[in-house]
């Protein structure tokens, strides 16, 4: 078995769901491990990670506005260090998470036809956020 570590920096715009999956992929293939599980992580309690449906852009700004709605800036939270949309981001990164497991065959992630992997930045102001990739296999 094994081991492949490396961090990706990805800068966003603000909120927005920022596809990373061919940087993963790319990764993934120079890896030169064909079977394995891989470990995608967040190093932020103000973004998140999820694996979404790639194809239409609308579903992107339907996650958004939900997540704006579940958690909104205007909602009487106690912590605002950094702003009102400061605690908001820290619920919608509970709700979406900041790790995925991935299976890995033939040295590609073993997504679906319609799914990519997002940064999901719940901050207003654009951010260099970093993912740290893991690749155990062989």
């Amino acid at each position: 078995m094994r081991q492949a570590l490396t961090t990706l920096d990805t800068e966003t715009r603000g909120r927005e769901l920022v596809e990373i999956t061919r940087m993963v992929a790319a990764w993934v293939a120079r890896s030169g491990i064909e079977t394995g599980l891989l470990t995608v992580f967040c190093k932020h309690t103000s973004a998140s990670l999820t694996i979404q449906e790639n194809a239409a852009p609308e579903v992107r700004r339907d996650i958004v506005d939900w997540l704006d709605r579940i958690a909104p800036e205007d909602g009487g939270w106690n912590h605002d260090d950094e702003g009102p949309d400061d605690m908001p981001a820290h619920l919608k990164s509970i709700l979406t998470g900041i790790s995925l497991t991935i299976p890995v065959a033939s040295g590609r992630p073993t997504l679906g036809t319609w799914q990519g992997i997002y940064l999901v930045e719940h901050r207003t102001r654009p951010h260099v956020r970093q993912v740290v990739l893991h690749l155990f296999g062989e």
